[in-house]
């Protein structure tokens, strides 16, 4: 203690936190500066290394939807002079009351119900952001534009707005054929053969119209019971052209780099050139599949956990069943009717042969399906060659039955 005058000075000193010496307080500060700067370190590090590349990522997906998008409008530039209405996402919510009553979904989109105006309906086919380079946009409504046929759904408009794509077409009320394949064991959904008939000739009359009524020809390659759409009158209407390829109609052969279509309806040519190669006739393929299954009535593989998991590959079922000239399916109530069912069985397996060349055109596809079916010939066993000899008939086991076909998944 200082004194001077009436002036008291008062020194004193605390103990030091760190030690006793000004050495050690100074080591501890410097380990604590070095402690936070590797925290900052590790932090940057990390910044730098998840949320950069995620950025980067993200401008690039944003480049490349940009590339997508001009890509599209600049194929809507092109196409306008085929005068399908283009419509904005607003008006979509509009015509669709905000997207609330929900049709169905698919690999490419949600298919909406709605109303241009109280009398006409529309079904609204909102397509996936994630999904395809706007291939599938381009193909449907390039494809559809060109066509106005009776047995094929009417393309009314799109929407290009920004990234959302959407489809408009004509609202057809009895759902697809797949409804009515599926539940067909039932009276309540059977159509009867005589609509059967005619669901089959309208569908081939569609294909044939594909293949020889444009200034090109329009190969479909998903040829399915989903993919035809029944009217209020049952008339059949062929949809979705997401896979499409359009050709000149003297091209014997087309080129493809990868298979594209469904399982079960695919023809062999498509999945491997050692079947021959690809043209009209692989819809022709698809079309016998289908209308086979019109005929048995399910899909072209049913279960059967009788036989240690074998199953029935149902084509060969109703080969046969038309050897042996025993009924086709359930339902056959008189001599019309075993018409009927025989001359569809007879047009599905001339179309299914595995050889395209021995395959018949759509038009003449058309042609047998329009006769009485008497004077058909029976077609040669489309399994003979191209499918080992079962133990009993009908029958093959499983693991075997889509061998050619088992590395392609379906692709919508």
């Amino acid at each position: 203690m200082l004194r001077a005058e009436n002036y008291v000075l008062t020194m004193s000193w605390s103990n030091p936190t760190c030690g006793s010496s000004e050495t050690e307080c100074y080591l501890q500060h410097t380990k604590d500066v070095r402690l936070n700067l590797l925290i900052t370190g590790v932090i940057l590090g990390f910044l730098f290394a998840i949320v950069i590349p995620a950025l980067y990522r993200a401008n690039s997906n944003d480049k490349q939807q940009r590339e997508y998008q001009a890509r599209v409008e600049m194929f809507l530039d092109d196409y306008r002079s085929l005068n399908p209405t283009r419509y904005s996402y607003a008006d979509l919510k509009r015509i669709t009351n905000q997207f609330s009553d929900e049709l169905g979904q698919g690999a490419y989109g949600t298919v909406f119900k709605g109303k241009l105006t109280n009398e006409i309906a529309v079904a609204v086919k909102l397509l996936n952001n994630s999904i395809g380079k706007g291939e599938e946009f381009i193909n449907e409504v390039g494809t559809m534009a060109r066509i106005h046929h009776v047995n094929v759904v009417r393309l009314i408009g799109f929407c290009a707005d920004g990234f959302r794509r959407a489809l408009v077409y004509e609202y057809l009320p009895n759902d697809s054929l797949q409804k009515f394949i599926s539940s067909a064991d039932s009276r309540n959904h059977f159509l009867g053969w005589e609509r059967l008939n005619r669901v089959a000739l309208g569908i081939a009359k569609g294909i044939e119209y594909l293949h020889q009524g444009c200034d090109q020809r329009i190969l479909h390659f998903d040829i399915k019971p989903q993919n035809i759409l029944l009217d209020k009158e049952f008339n059949p209407k062929i949809t979705d052209f997401g896979m499409a390829k359009l050709c000149s109609k003297d091209k014997s052969a087309i080129s493809m780099t990868t298979a594209r279509g469904t399982v079960g309806y695919i023809a062999p040519e498509v999945f491997s050139r050692n079947f021959g190669n690809v043209s009209y006739k692989s819809d022709v393929y698809s079309f016998g599949m289908l209308v086979l299954e019109m005929v048995g009535g399910r899909k072209n593989v049913v279960d059967d956990t009788a036989e240690n998991g074998d199953q029935i590959y149902f084509p060969e079922w109703i080969y046969n069943l038309l050897e042996k000239e025993e009924d086709l399916r359930f339902h056959i109530d008189g001599e019309e009717d075993a018409k009927i069912a025989k001359k569809l069985a007879i047009v599905g397996l001339w179309c299914i042969q595995w050889n395209p060349a021995e395959r018949p055109s759509m038009k003449t596809a058309v042609q047998m399906l329009e006769g009485e079916g008497e004077n058909l010939t029976k077609p040669p066993d489309p399994f003979s060659s191209s499918v080992p000899k079962r133990t009993s008939a009908g029958r093959m086991p499983a693991r075997r039955l889509h061998q050619e076909l088992s590395a392609i998944s379906e692709i919508e």
